[in-house]
């Protein structure tokens, strides 16, 4: 996720919110691996980019994004 986030243009507290979204989206993710995790956070940086900035649709789109069905609310 750090990897990502190291040319984008947000500030600390946007910063927590991809953090805190990226881990409750892992928690989420059943059999993730490393493909599935770094898919989590390019969705959740994207999604950020474009303007969303509420962890819990952070969360929920980013998941829907990789595993393809709807995340749990």
């Amino acid at each position: 996720m750090s990897r990502l986030l190291g040319g984008a243009a947000f500030g600390p507290d946007e910063i927590a919110v991809l953090v805190g979204a990226y881990q409750a989206g892992l928690k989420e993710l059943t059999g993730r691996n490393d493909v599935a995790a770094e898919l989590l956070a390019q969705a959740i940086v994207t999604l950020a980019e474009r303007g969303e900035r509420d962890p819990i649709r952070l969360r929920q789109q980013a998941v829907e994004i990789v595993s393809g069905k709807p995340s749990p609310a």
